[in-house]
């Protein structure tokens, strides 16, 4: 489907209503009503073949005797009856359908095999499908609501894409008030077809839609997401909540990497890389969306605050600080003019009050002083009524400065309920954001600073990636020998050549059956060397008595290997063991550790924070989307607190961060070309000083 066909779901020529009823209370019959009462000025076919006409128009017995042309079907018959009308639209050649039936996957059992059925039905006659089980689609400026709710008469920049329907018809019942706009509203239902990612590609080349809101329990298809929405961010401003996240997914996992990085780390990921701002709350999700709808994006994060209550300035100022806004420090010009230009007893510091008995004129002072200074990015305006406050006169004032300055965001909070509700009102009229409580405020703000940052974060990570000289096949075969032995879990010399084939240092390692195989191997390597228990079953080793170092002769080696051997059987008695790996004991370096995971919906996730046998313990990591660009890698290690050490702490010398990146840049690519890898770490990741490179030490991958 090309983007732009998807407007003939939404400015339709002509529109059939399957399943229209006469009786007032049924969907059939909303829905009609709501197609007629909404505006729509294409032709609408009732079809039911038992009527005549209904609401006044000619009602057809099936849609094959519908006269013309249909670009849009909405189906309102049982589930049962679905399959076949799906059929007589295929033959007729309706372009979309919206199936607003409910009785398909979301009832198990045999509703998905019908769902099944009605998806096939629609693919081979080339029609896509909005639901099932929907509560339909809306176009304010078409205008269509071929819906069973009603269609707000404001119009605007909001485009709103909902998986609840129930939701969905509460917002719409809530917008009027709030001042809310929209342009398209889309309800998902069980998305057999058309899903978010489809609706979020139209949206973004939409010229009625500033904003996109989602509302989302599942995203069908991660990968397709970021890179749609990558697209879409750097237009406009995309905003998700994400209902249904749950870290329960980590229980299970057999890596560190694995057991760290859950749904709600995948989803974070997934969503800075492509640019969308996730939000946590109903509240958030539009407070932050009528500021986009009407108010530029800042250049910057330093917000100023003109309030005439000491208490809210306070408070504000909290609530921005603490949510990483800054606090502009206003310029000694500012501070003068408002020095000279309000009473003594004001503060003319940010945030500035204006005191108690500040009227209109007093607020214009301060408002159009923090506009004016290149110090402040945009504005916060506190009013709480009292004796003397003029709510209007001041409305007036920032409707007439909002104008004037129009390059920098102001966002109003009014505290308070009758006192202010006319002027809330004029606000709401002339498209200024004014907000109930200043944390809404401090929200909206938060929202138009971070897709500034967040827009300029995807050009960087969208650069060129960087390219290796890597041996896929090799990895590839050693992983199919695994599977062909129905093992999960590579050995560890397997996991290291694997990572070795993609360039990253290994301690050298071999796997010994035998004493006298594992003299022979020492021997070859050199000593000193370390044995570890070669087993797919025995996730940590050293738990089992299965690592014994800094062995330095063949009798050690041989003593050890016994050691090893018993202790694994005694420990673990139904491990598969396959022998012992000698490995050739390394310098110590600073530990690291680099890993990855793959995530249901979004795909590999990588891991790099502090190493060794703390990782879980102090869960210093950061994590970023597969593939990683090399901005991505650097922000990788420079965000944890590993990074202090690494960069030279009380003296010690510079570790090798760049050898650190490229380690990362090649895990990523690794995973990126195999993608049945599932966990990885390398754990420990020794570090040496700056030019001298890296060493993975312990490596574990898991395939599927």
């Amino acid at each position: 489907m090309r983007e732009g066909d998807m407007k003939y779901l939404f400015k339709p020529r002509s529109v059939a209503v399957i399943g229209a009823s006469r009786e007032p209370g049924k969907v059939g019959f909303a829905v009609l009503r709501s197609i007629i009462d909404g505006g729509y000025k294409g032709e609408v076919y009732p079809v039911n073949p038992k009527a005549d006409k209904i609401l006044g128009l000619t009602a057809y017995k099936s849609i094959s005797d519908v006269p013309g042309d249909i670009d849009l079907a909405v189906i309102v018959v049982p589930a049962q009856a679905a399959l076949d009308v799906m059929e007589e639209c295929g033959k007729k050649g309706v372009r979309y359908a919206v199936v607003i039936s409910a009785g398909f996957k979301e009832i198990g059992g045999e509703g998905i095999e019908r769902e099944k059925r009605l998806t096939e039905t629609a693919r081979k006659y080339g029609i896509r499908v909005v639901g099932p089980n929907c509560l339909g689609i809306m176009d304010l400026y078409t205008p269509l609501n071929a819906s069973f709710a009603s269609m707000p008469e404001t119009r605007g920049g909001i485009a709103f894409v909902s998986q609840s329907g129930a939701l969905l018809s509460a917002i719409l019942d809530w917008a009027p008030k709030a001042g809310i706009g929209f342009s398209k509203i889309v309800s998902l239902g069980n998305k057999a077809d058309l899903n978010e990612v489809d609706f979020l590609a139209y949206l973004g080349e939409d010229p009625e839609t500033k904003v996109i809101l989602l509302y989302l329990e599942s995203i069908v298809d991660g990968r397709r997401f970021v890179e749609i929405g990558s697209t879409v961010a750097r237009k406009k401003p995309v905003i998700l909540l994400k209902g249904g996240v749950t870290e329960a997914g980590a229980k299970a996992a057999l890596s560190h990497t694995g057991a760290m990085a859950g749904g709600v780390t995948a989803l974070k990921a997934a969503l800075r890389k492509a640019g969308i701002i996730q939000v946590s709350t109903i509240s958030e999700l539009f407070d932050m969306a009528i500021a986009f709808n009407s108010q530029p994006i800042p250049m910057g994060s330093r917000i100023g605050i003109v309030t005439n209550a000491g208490g809210g300035g306070v408070v504000t100022s909290d609530l921005l600080v603490s949510r990483g806004l800054r606090l502009a420090e206003l310029s000694k010009q500012t501070i003068d003019y408002l020095r000279s230009a309000l009473p003594p007893v004001a503060s003319v510091y940010n945030p500035v009050d204006v005191i108690g008995d500040a009227k209109a004129d007093r607020y214009r002072v301060a408002i159009e002083a923090l506009l004016k200074d290149p110090a402040v990015d945009g504005l916060l305006v506190i009013l709480t009524p009292q004796v003397v406050t003029e709510p209007e006169e001041t409305a007036k004032v920032i409707i007439e400065l909002s104008r004037q300055y129009s390059s920098k965001p102001i966002l109003a909070v009014f505290i308070g309920g009758g006192k202010v509700e006319k002027a809330t009102k004029m606000l709401i009229e002339k498209n200024i954001p004014v907000y109930e409580m200043p944390e809404r405020a401090v929200a909206a703000m938060l929202g138009l600073v971070s897709y500034r940052e967040l827009r300029e974060y995807v050009a960087k990570v969208l650069e060129r990636m960087e390219i290796f000289d890597v041996d896929r096949e090799r990895a590839l075969g050693i992983i199919e020998e695994a599977r062909k032995q129905n093992r999960r879990v590579l050995l560890e010399h397997e996991a290291k050549d694997v990572v070795k084939s993609y360039g990253v240092p290994v301690a050298p390692t071999k796997l010994a059956t035998s004493e006298d195989h594992a003299i022979e191997i020492a021997r070859r390597l050199g000593y000193p060397v370390v044995l570890k228990i070669a087993s797919p079953d025995i996730t940590h080793k050293s738990d089992v008595g299965g690592v014994i170092m800094n062995l330095k002769s063949d009798e050690e080696v041989a003593e050890a290997f016994r050691t090893i051997i018993s202790n694994a059987r005694r420990y673990a008695p139904t491990a598969s063991i396959h022998g012992v790996i000698v490995q050739r004991m390394v310098p110590k370096g600073r530990e690291v550790i680099v890993g990855a995971t793959k995530d249901p919906t979004f795909g590999h996730i990588i891991m790099f924070g502090l190493g060794g046998i703390y990782t879980e313990l102090f869960k210093d990591v950061s994590f970023r989307l597969a593939p990683l660009s090399l901005y991505e890698a650097r922000e990788m290690i420079a965000e944890t607190k590993a990074y202090t050490l690494l960069r030279g702490y009380r003296g010690e010398p510079p570790a090798d961060i760049n050898s650190i990146m490229n380690t990362l840049l090649r895990v990523s690519k690794l995973v990126t070309d195999v993608p049945e890898i599932v966990e990885m770490d390398i754990n420990p990741l020794f570090v040496y000083e700056e030019g001298a490179g890296v060493t993975a030490v312990d490596v574990k991958i898991v395939i599927e």
